[in-house]
């Protein structure tokens, strides 16, 4: 009946549906991803990874190969900020709008980095294939139909025009902003629609090495003609990237801007009469647009098929691939058998609340950077490490969270539960008869399963979590964290990095969350293992 059986049904090849069948396949969860396009992206797209991504592809076993793809220090550029020109002859007298923090030794062990999306997703494809998914290029989704059990998806190749079944526990949609998934579940979305509309330029220009006289910049936008042109080469490699802005409402279209109008439009933002050859021009919009859930039955989407906003920060395909990786340890607990359907429904909880405060902001930084900001906005302004690194989920998955807000003013990565589990260097000494020690930050402790970290007297949450995990069939380990212990802290005191003392403890989810955290040690409570019984069934939804 049917052509192919599979545990996950990905449509999109882009960065978030290659990241879901990368993160799903590497832990054990095979996938087909359906792209209708012929290959990866040959263009340099998204050139922006931000350390939250780049933690993510280092436990998935590929940070190495993708920092293998960073040409020269692109750190640099991050650095130089957002500046405004006039022209780009007249780099001299940049403006600088905006000086976003990005990482830290404290933050993250890793950064930032420059690397367009015909790079990366080779890479991508390539691991996601190692571990097992089936990439289908070439291939388009005709329909599909969801049932209590399960997706039954009919697809059709190109090539051939031969058409497939295939019968999937689950399907994700990642297939951009004009999801075909989304339109069939009849999901509407919510905000403030077309914000803008541009014209991406890939083009070569020598020349203006020597205009911008080795300015390092994120974006630099060029006001004349009296419309903001942004210009970036994140990428680190031609070609460069321009992207102005035309006006429908004035009858414009993307097919008025031939090829020479492109040239003049470049020519004029130079300052000067440059050389300018153009590569290839696609339009776009910059429309801030929600989905009102990202979950409807066994269908879930991601990326912009679930949130979509104006390309202010680098937030989209990295939120994509930040959704990617919330889902697919969660569609893998499934698969393994501990995981619920109450604990596939945090995603939406989780995922939702963020997508729409991150297109908030990103409204924000396009008002500023247009010179039309209320102040408002101003005060709205939250910086890009608190949104990509700095975000805290409430959902039933997390136990103890307090406040209600996706996003502080300040970056708080202190252990509390529903933030990111603060990074902290640590040695960890040889086990199991390894010799030696290796350097490793507490983030790399973070895949599989549950971990609970202790201090040196909370050996007993260590056995009661045990307990709690053998009972509910639940993958956890512990590890004790101290002077004398097995993980050693390098840079900084532990305790005091995930806010307990030398007796408690801190339940940290497969995705580096923290679920849970009790600051002293069981002589404070009367039943321990009663406690670690609750919070992990409450953690992992097997209570519900």
């Amino acid at each position: 009946m049917y052509d192919v059986k599979i545990p996950v049904l990905i449509v999109g090849g882009g960065p978030v549906g290659l990241s879901t069948a990368l993160f799903s396949g590497r832990r054990g969860v095979r996938t087909m991803l359906l792209e209708k396009r012929d290959s990866t992206s040959m263009l340099p797209r998204a050139p922006g990874l931000q350390a939250r991504t780049m933690e993510l592809f280092r436990a998935a076993g590929l940070g190495k190969e993708i920092r293998a793809l960073e040409k020269g220090n692109s750190h640099a550029y991050f650095e130089g900020g957002i500046i405004k020109v006039d022209t780009f002859s007249d780099i001299d007298n940049a403006e600088l709008l905006e000086s976003p923090s990005l990482d830290g030794p404290t933050v993250s062990p890793e950064r930032v980095m420059g690397c367009g999306q015909d790079r990366y997703e080779k890479v991508l494809v390539a691991k996601a294939r190692e571990y097992g998914a089936d990439v289908r290029f070439n291939t388009r989704l005709v329909s599909f139909e969801a049932d209590e059990e399960g997706v039954t998806a009919v697809a059709e190749e190109a090539a051939t025009g031969n058409r497939i079944t295939i019968r999937a526990d689950y399907l994700v949609g990642a297939d951009g902003a004009g999801s075909r998934v989304r339109k069939a579940l009849g999901v509407e979305r919510t905000g403030r629609g077309t914000v803008f509309n541009a014209l991406s330029i890939y083009f070569r220009a020598p020349e203006l090495e020597t205009l911008l006289k080795d300015r390092k910049f994120i974006l630099c936008y060029a006001s004349a003609g009296g419309s903001l042109m942004g210009l970036s080469r994140l990428h680190g490699c031609d070609p460069w990237l321009a992207a102005p802005i035309y006006y429908p409402e004035k009858g414009e279209t993307p097919d008025d801007y031939t090829d020479e109008r492109c040239v003049e439009i470049v020519r004029r933002a130079a300052g000067k009469d440059i050389d300018v050859e153009i590569m290839d021009k696609v339009p776009w919009q910059g429309a801030q647009l929600v989905s009102e859930t990202f979950r409807v039955g066994r269908v879930f989407l991601a990326g912009d098929a679930a949130h979509v906003h104006p390309p202010a920060g680098g937030f989209g395909a990295n939120t994509g691939i930040h959704d990617a990786h919330n889902l697919s340890w969660k569609l893998a607990a499934v698969h393994d058998g501990w995981g619920t359907d109450a604990l596939l429904d945090t995603y939406d909880a989780e995922r939702r609340p963020l997508g729409t405060a991150m297109s908030e902001q990103a409204l924000v930084r396009n008002r500023i950077r247009h010179g039309y900001a209320t102040e408002q906005d101003r005060k709205d302004f939250v910086d890009d490490v608190i949104i990509t690194l700095g975000y805290r989920y409430r959902s039933s998955s997390v136990v103890g969270a307090e406040g209600s807000k996706v996003l502080t003013p300040d970056l708080e990565l202190t252990g509390e539960p529903g933030t990111r589990a603060p990074h902290v260097w640590l040695t960890r000494t040889g086990t199991e008869g390894a010799e030696g020690t290796e350097r490793i930050s507490s983030i790399d402790l973070f895949w599989d399963g549950f971990v609970l970290l202790h201090g040196p007297d909370g050996g007993a949450w260590a056995k009661a979590a045990v307990k709690a995990a053998e009972r509910l069939g639940v993958p956890l380990r512990t590890h004790a964290v101290g002077p004398e212990e097995e993980l050693r802290p390098e840079d900084r005191d532990w305790a005091a990095a995930y806010g307990v003392g030398s007796g408690g403890a801190v339940l940290v989810r497969p995705d580096a969350f923290v679920a849970w955290r009790s600051a002293e040690g069981t002589s404070a409570v009367a039943d321990p293992d009663a406690v670690l019984d609750d919070v992990l069934a409450r953690a992992s939804a097997a209570a519900s």
